[in-house]
């Protein structure tokens, strides 16, 4: 059993899944691959279904009833690859806004650099993303700058999505109290492991809008961190908020 494995959510994705499945499987490191399917309509689950018996035992999936949140889809995934005993969890999109290149260096900065949590970043050095429209890439990296202001992580990137976990990370935050579903989720998640005393990295990448199929961001994603990032603060800061 290899020790690291690459969870990808997906909804809608036929039209990007096979590339990005591939193309991690033809890294030089070895990793697994977790798709976690929201039973998307176009048929998702059945290309990867096709796709495992080119992989077998090496590309896994999860079929979930409902779309009901981003953050659901990947604690459930987290959950399935701790329960198999994999050392290094790694997120990541269908879209291939996230190139598959990048996760060697991510796990590197894990297993070589002693991260706890490596973060693919789009914003400490500069700002690193193509094909977005200026006001996306402007409310992108105000978020992140909101997030810094009121949390206090030292991460540029606060909603990167991109992200390799050491296990001992995943097995310290209570899964039943995270919060978010949503855009936040990334948030909550990197908040508890600094509050948890884990070492944060980030590891600068170059983010590529996708090119096919369609963005699931909108405008309650967005509202859920805007307000979500104002109640941890609230319960670290005034509650005592346990983050395990």
């Amino acid at each position: 059993m290899p020790e690291r494995i690459v969870i990808i959510p997906t909804y809608n994705e036929i039209e990007n899944i096979e590339r990005v499945v591939k193309n991690v499987f033809a890294q030089d490191v070895d990793f697994h691959i977790l798709v976690v399917d929201d039973s998307s309509p176009d048929d998702t689950a059945q290309k990867v279904k096709s796709l495992q018996k080119m992989y077998p035992k090496r590309l896994n999936l999860i079929v979930r009833a409902t779309k009901n949140g981003l953050g659901r889809a990947y604690m459930e995934g987290f959950k399935w690859a701790l329960n198999h005993n994999y050392n290094f969890i790694f997120e990541m999109d269908a879209d291939y806004s996230h190139n598959p290149n990048d996760l060697t260096r991510l796990y590197n900065a894990c297993f070589k650099q002693d991260a706890d949590m490596a973060i693919g970043s789009r914003y400490c050095k500069g700002v690193n993303v193509i094909n977005w429209p200026m006001n996306r890439v402007l409310l992108s990296w105000l978020a992140s700058w909101y997030v810094r202001l009121i949390t206090q992580i030292p991460v540029s990137d606060t909603t990167a999505g991109f992200v390799c976990y050491r296990r001992e990370v995943l097995e310290r935050i209570n899964f039943d109290k995270i919060k978010f579903i949503g855009y936040a989720f990334q948030i909550e998640m990197k908040y508890k492991a600094y509050k948890l005393g884990f070492n944060l990295q980030e590891v600068p990448i170059i983010f590529t809008d996708r090119t096919k199929g369609q963005s699931k961001m909108d405008k309650r994603i967005i509202w859920e961190a805007v307000v979500g990032v104002i109640n941890l603060k609230f319960k670290s800061v005034f509650l005592k908020h346990k983050f395990n």
